[in-house]
């Protein structure tokens, strides 16, 4: 048990009888370091002040969130680390119902009730695993993801037993790294050889992002109808449907995806969003009820939902409902970000619909004075409340906002977005001239940096592309140069860990903005001779 020593760990049981008893069963096992949550937001808070080890989850948390739903949420906003062990505690008659094919899955699943001795058997086999994989994923924590690659490579020959561990690391560190060609073989030698559902998904993802969306979607069809729980092949099917301009069949995967599980509220936003867009009303309000409800027990509820909830009521003719909504947005989410935002945007939805001028347009100047600055907010939300400053003869408020849609654009599509809720309003010539001030913009921003990187002022260049990101967080190019900088800044200086991790964080942007930027492999490389220079991956490798 002096393997155990040391270990810290997070017990989230809502009765305080169980977590006494698991306490004590941990101690036995030779746990010292625990620490308690009864709920799940107050897991989020722990975790998001400190790391733990091994965190020990009751899957009914009662309060409106399940265990596995704090899983997504933890994963979703990284406040577990790769290497921590994530057990779900749950009743025999409950396992059925949680245990899927789920990307998201837990560490491992210990059915109540259990001993000491049966606690201790799983705690220690996943503790040998994770040794066994850490120096992978310190490498991949410390950004040195090629290095990692040839960890994974490593790994299969010393561990054998964990080959498919490392080929899931492998492929799963390719298509980070944007090489979906090299992640492909991977996947597809698991899912031939061994019919794992997952490398099945992970083969379909290579595929969806080489744009092959007609075999992707026949591999997830397929996928779905052999595994029925598998609610992560569903969200990708409904993803490749979207991406082919099937509305309705990405409706009709979703729906089937809620039902198998019903508490993910990123699922049920995306199906409401899906819905009100296939112009099926009465799903959307539906759906988006649940997401406000489920939504109201987690420390990462959005304002956003009500809004698309009233734009849906409004739709449907009940302003009624949509007041409700409105008054129960402004109790709940007070302080919040953008949350003040959102209840005048709301306002003047109901208030056009109502006809009632004067309201409307006191909701529409709040609304634009709110919104200004505000990169939590979607691009979809900021052209709704631009759409309506249009229709409204407040062109200049309009025009403010669009101007920042337009320079967050993370593409080509996103400009034309914006571009089309002008021209829709007969101010298509204003639209393509905040185009062009937008782009502009964004050249001189990146010219600027660099000429300071010319003269060797390589810390005034990462102070002026950090100031253009933390404005623009929607726009890949300058995401782009914010990293360039901050690793020429390292490479021609010297190593600070703090411009490390934000270098990290700027390549993750470009990653998520613009997964097919041709460039990406150059920065990568350029991040890797940075960290061999100064042996970080060596040391993540020792730390490992």
């Amino acid at each position: 048990m002096n393997e155990l020593d040391g270990l810290t760990a997070l017990l989230i049981e809502p009765h305080a009888g169980m977590r006494a008893n698991i306490h004590s069963m941990l101690a036995m096992c030779g746990l010292t370091r625990i620490d308690h949550a009864s709920s799940a937001n107050l897991a989020v808070k722990q975790l998001g002040l400190k790391s733990f080890d091994l965190v020990l989850c009751e899957y009914d948390l009662e309060g409106g969130q399940d265990g596995q739903q704090l899983l997504e949420d933890l994963r979703h906003h990284k406040l577990i680390s790769l290497s921590t062990m994530f057990f779900m505690v749950t009743a025999e008659g409950d396992y059925g119902k949680v245990v899927s094919a789920a990307e998201l899955a837990p560490t491992d699943y210990i059915l109540k009730p259990f001993t000491a001795d049966r606690l201790l058997d799983r705690i220690a086999r996943a503790l040998e695993r994770r040794n066994v994989l850490l120096p992978v994923y310190r490498l991949m924590e410390a950004g040195a993801q090629h290095e990692a690659i040839e960890a994974c490579i490593e790994g299969e020959t010393v561990y054998p037993r964990y080959t498919v561990d490392f080929l899931r690391l492998r492929a799963e560190l390719h298509l980070f790294l944007g090489e979906a060609a090299q992640a492909e073989p991977i996947y597809r030698r698991l899912a031939e050889s061994r019919a794992i559902a997952w490398a099945r998904l992970g083969l379909a993802k290579t595929l969806y992002l080489r744009e092959e969306y007609e075999e992707a979607g026949n591999l997830l069809t397929e996928l779905v109808q052999t595994n029925t729980n598998f609610v992560d092949a569903y969200d990708w099917l409904a993803r490749t449907h979207t991406a082919m301009g099937e509305l309705e069949k990405s409706q009709q995967v979703l729906t089937k995806a809620v039902a198998v599980s019903p508490h993910a509220v990123r699922r049920l936003r995306t199906l409401g969003e899906v819905a009100f867009e296939a112009g099926d009303n009465d799903t959307a309000e539906k759906v988006l009820k649940q997401v406000v409800h489920k939504a109201k027990y987690s420390e990462f509820r959005d304002p956003e939902d009500h809004v698309k909830l009233v734009r849906t009521l409004v739709r449907k003719g009940d302003p009624v409902a949509a007041a409700s909504v409105i008054r129960e947005l402004d109790r709940s989410m007070g302080g919040r970000q953008h949350a003040d935002a959102c209840s005048a945007i709301s306002s003047a939805l109901l208030h056009e619909y109502t006809g009632n001028e004067e309201r409307l347009a006191q909701a529409l100047t709040a609304a634009v004075a709110a919104s200004r600055d505000i990169p939590a907010m979607s691009s979809d939300l900021k052209l709704e409340l631009a759409r309506s400053c249009l229709d409204h003869n407040m062109a200049e408020g309009a025009a403010s906002i669009v101007r920042e849609v337009m320079r967050n654009a993370s593409d080509a599509t996103a400009m034309d977005r914006a571009m089309s809720v002008m021209a829709q309003a007969g101010q298509a010539e204003l639209g393509a001239s905040l185009a062009q001030e937008a782009r502009q913009h964004v050249v001189d921003l990146v010219a600027g940096g660099a000429e300071r990187a010319k003269s060797g002022d390589y810390i005034g260049a990462v102070s002026l592309m950090q100031e253009a990101a933390l404005r623009m967080p929607g726009n890949p190019q300058v995401a782009f140069n914010a990293a360039l900088a901050l690793l020429r800044c390292l490479e021609h200086t010297s190593w600070d860990d703090k411009l490390g991790q934000q270098a990290l964080a700027q390549m993750a942007a470009v990653r998520r903005l613009d997964p097919r930027n041709p460039k990406l492999p150059a920065l990568s490389a350029l991040h890797q001779a940075v960290l061999k220079k100064y042996d970080k991956g060596a040391r993540a490798r020792k730390a490992g």
